[in-house]
C-alpha cells in the first residue's frame, strides 16, 4: 500500500490532486469574497501547489551516481 503511494505515480496523481484541491479552496473563499491580503495568500498557495507539481515531474526517478575525479 505504502509503495504505491510513495511511488512516481502516486506523486503525479497527489501533486495534481493538490492542485485541484488548492484551486478549489480558493475559488469557495474568493466567491464569499477575500480582501487584498488573503488574495496575496491565495496567489501563494496556488503557486507552491503548481511548483510541487512540476517539481514531481522533472525531478528525475533514479539518483545518479556521481562521478570522483580523484587522484591516488
Amino acid at each position: 500500500m505504502l509503495r504505491l503511494l510513495f511511488s512516481s505515480w502516486g506523486a503525479e496523481w497527489g501533486s495534481a490532486a493538490l492542485v485541484f484541491a488548492v484551486g478549489a479552496l480558493i475559488g469557495r473563499c474568493a466567491a464569499q469574497g477575500m480582501n487584498a491580503v488573503q488574495w496575496a495568500g491565495a496567489l501563494v498557495a496556488i503557486l507552491g501547489s503548481i511548483t510541487v507539481a512540476v517539481a514531481v515531474r522533472v525531478w528525475p526517478n533514479e539518483p545518479s551516481q556521481a562521478k570522483l575525479d580523484r587522484d591516488d
